[in-house]
């Protein structure tokens, strides 16, 4: 595959921690890969979104909701409602935690979701808290979910595709299980919330990624009103490589 045609894509669809502004969603992104299109949680209006960046809201093929915070879930009842009135006809596969899952299909059922003719078929997998679990495998996508330290249970991701990796945190402490699965990833994609029950810095994230010997550390699920200079010079301090604070809509290419 040549340079010019990358094979999978993430663009961050909001990077902001549960305050959001007007230039920062909730933290959500989505990975285009040559054989699926991934959502990492669900905030906010993913139709409007995705059109934003012109991808077909009916290309989702996976979404992984990483724990049942209101930033992270309270935008897929509203998803799931549009996918159905667009006409989605294929499958669609959730991923979460047994109690993400178990939340998410009773908030749906407030919507009476039941009742909706001609609905899609839905698959949910549930995911064991305790390991490490394979959640996609093909011969493009490979992705991992992982425990974290959060102020309730959430899973961290590593995602391998052809020459690339990454892994990201979610929201979490500092945590052994995310230097583990960083270890000498191309990209550490690490929240940077502050110092705080269930959350880390942006010098931590910097530590955690230099300890992993991650390449690149790229941050996310910051205060908004942080400057993005401020946040560089805690990572800087105690990482070497590259920094760089993930805004919407931007994308990352890889190859």
């Amino acid at each position: 595959m040549t340079k010019d045609l990358p094979s999978t894509k993430l663009t961050f669809l909001g990077t902001a921690s549960a305050v959001p502004d007007k230039d920062h969603h909730n933290t959500h992104f989505l990975i285009e890969s040559p054989d699926r299109v991934i959502l990492v949680d669900c905030s906010g209006n993913l139709v409007v979104r995705l059109n934003q960046i012109g991808v077909d809201p009916l290309s989702l093929t996976d979404i992984i909701l990483t724990h049942f915070h209101p930033d992270h879930v309270s935008g897929l009842p509203l998803l799931l409602m549009d996918l159905w009135l667009l006409g989605r006809q294929k499958k669609l596969d959730i991923f979460g935690l047994q109690e993400v899952i178990d939340r998410t299909k009773t908030m749906m059922d407030l919507y009476e979701w039941q009742t909706w003719q001609g609905f899609y078929p839905v698959e949910f997998h549930t995911l064991n808290p305790e390991d490490n679990s394979s959640l996609i495998n093909t011969d493009q996508t490979k992705l991992w979910a992982f425990p974290v330290c959060h102020m309730i249970p959430g899973i961290g991701l590593k995602i391998s595709f052809s020459e690339s990796s990454i892994c990201y945190s979610s929201d979490t402490a500092p945590c052994d299980a995310v230097q583990k699965m960083a270890e000498r990833v191309d990209l550490l994609i690490h929240e940077a919330t502050g110092v705080g029950l269930g959350h880390t810095s942006a010098e931590q994230a910097g530590k955690i990624a230099q300890q992993a010997g991650a390449k690149k550390l790229c941050l996310i699920h910051y205060d908004p009103k942080m400057a993005s200079e401020e946040l560089l010079a805690q990572a800087r301090m105690t990482f070497s490589g590259d920094v760089i604070i993930a805004n919407d809509l931007m994308t990352i290419s890889f190859y």
